[in-house]
């Protein structure tokens, strides 16, 4: 072989070495970090009308309680807004879970009804013991567990 054929092998090589290199870089930046999300492409749950101000319907939930977890007790009032479940800082309900994603799961309300989603978990969302794929009604009481934490909707 000549010369200059090696010289192009060996920058080849390290060329292909530098790419292995770099998305190994990514992989572990997306690991520590999470994947980035675009908040506009987010879904949200579409609202049904809205119920009287002033009253709310009998037996409606107040609140989201961690029962289970390294937050057990933690408490987030529900005003209507949905309740973001993740690691992550813009998570309503932030959780010290190490399986829990950076943006695990959202609990929303249509009103009369209100719903968990899970928001494309690693680890999944499950509502009892089914896994949430698409949003699932929610009642007060039924455990929704994300990772390793069980949140409930409380009175």
């Amino acid at each position: 072989m000549s010369e200059l054929t090696l010289t192009l092998i060996k920058l080849g090589f390290l060329a292909v070495l530098w790419l292995f290199v770099l998305s190994a870089v990514s992989v572990i930046r997306s690991d520590i970090f999470g994947a980035r999300v675009d908040s506009t492409k987010t879904r949200q749950p579409k609202a049904a009308k809205q119920p009287k101000p002033g009253r709310e319907p009998r037996g409606s939930p107040r609140s989201v309680e961690v029962t289970e977890g390294p937050n057990a007790g933690q408490t987030v009032p529900l005003d209507g807004r949905p309740i973001l479940i993740g690691r992550g800082s813009d998570a309503a309900l932030r959780l010290d879970d190490d399986y829990v994603s950076t943006r695990h799961a959202r609990i929303a309300t249509n009103g009369e009804q209100w719903f968990v989603e899970d928001l494309g978990s690693t680890n999944g969302t499950y509502l009892g013991s089914q896994r949430v794929t698409s949003p699932m009604p929610l009642t007060v009481g039924t455990p929704v567990r994300v990772g390793k934490t069980v949140v409930e909707l409380r009175k």
